[in-house]
């Protein structure tokens, strides 16, 4: 086997190699599209009723969703109204805004007793969610 004993200096501009490049550019906009598809609010499916005013709520709240079959959930975990006045009458939570997301189809009446519980803890900062109509 034969060894090169003197090697050369190289002048100049020698071009780049794109591939890698390219690669890296590509793998990194997979990523952003995979991450904003999976950034989902909730798996709990609600099909909000329609408003024609409505207001963003820019604070973090605490929300409580109930479906059309009138299960109730605590952000995201299921509860029922026992637990759920444990868990508002919690001193950290007395400050934060409450987030009622009710589905069209839910009855009124239960969302009438979470709204009446949350006044009864002394809670004043309880919200609907709606959709904005079309």
């Amino acid at each position: 086997m034969k060894f090169k004993r003197h090697s050369k200096l190289e002048y100049g501009l020698k071009p780049i190699d794109l591939a890698p490049f390219v690669n890296i550019v590509f793998l990194l906009l997979i990523c952003f599209i995979l991450i904003s598809t999976l950034t989902v609010q909730s798996g709990i499916k609600v099909r909000l009723p329609r408003a024609i005013t409505s207001e963003i709520i820019k604070e973090e709240s605490l929300t409580i969703t109930i479906t059309s079959e009138d299960v109730m959930y605590f952000n995201d975990s299921v509860t029922t109204v026992r637990e759920l006045r444990k868990e508002l009458s919690k001193s950290r939570n007395k400050e934060r805004p409450i987030l009622i997301k009710a589905d069209r189809r839910a009855s009124v009446g239960r969302i009438v007793d979470v709204w009446s519980l949350c006044r009864d803890l002394g809670l004043e900062r309880i919200n609907i969610a709606t959709d904005q109509e079309k």
